[in-house]
């Protein structure tokens, strides 16, 4: 079975982008997989996606624009597609470069099943305390172990070093979610669905 990837996309060569390996259906233990400081995450990435030619993706970042540019009839905003206006998301144009560096990914690993994701989302769905999540590392060990209760397959808590991990975490959540037929989906097929 081709295994699974939840990736949390952050700066290119920040060091921030963190991607959870498995296989929602049989729980095998989780695998982390992190950039570097001044390594390129897309590579890293493109590696990780070349070896497996039949992945299904989950990923923290828009993978289309609005429909109003491809002319889409009924889409007229030029900011926002439906599913980030109903999940009171970012704009695709606003995040500019992570957009186009996601659609470029799905684009050279069309061979991939993609799904686009949103943690943060997910954290909201989980009522996760609004004054902990993303603010400081303290209330991480807490909140992973928190969230490795949700989730079916078994991880070493103590690789989640960064609320990148757990924004990582929370997309293989929704990976688990899709596998099981329990994701919501929001916005539009033609357009681009966001699952959480």
């Amino acid at each position: 079975m081709p295994p699974t990837f939840a990736i949390d996309l952050g700066s290119k060569l920040a060091g921030t982008t963190v991607v959870v390996q498995g296989d929602p259906e049989t729980q095998t233990p989780l695998s982390f997989h992190a950039s570097a400081k001044k390594q390129d995450a897309d590579a890293m990435i493109a590696s990780l996606l070349s070896a497996h030619p039949a992945a299904t993706v989950y990923l923290d970042a828009p993978l289309s624009l609005p429909g109003v540019y491809r002319q889409l009839d009924g889409f007229d905003d030029f900011h926002l597609r439906r599913g980030d206006r109903e999940l009171t998301a970012m704009s695709p144009m606003f995040l500019g470069g992570l957009t186009a560096r996601a659609m470029r990914l799905s684009a050279t690993h069309s061979h991939c099943v993609w799904h686009e994701v949103y943690p943060a989302a997910q954290a909201k769905r989980l009522e996760l305390p609004k004054d902990q999540y993303k603010k400081s590392t303290d209330a991480l060990p807490e909140m992973t172990q928190q969230l490795a209760s949700l989730i079916g397959a078994p991880f070493d808590r103590q690789v989640v070093a960064t609320w990148h991990h757990f924004d990582a975490l929370l997309a293989w959540l929704t990976a688990e979610r899709h596998a099981t037929g329990e994701a919501q989906s929001y916005g539009h097929p033609d357009e681009g669905v966001i699952l959480v």
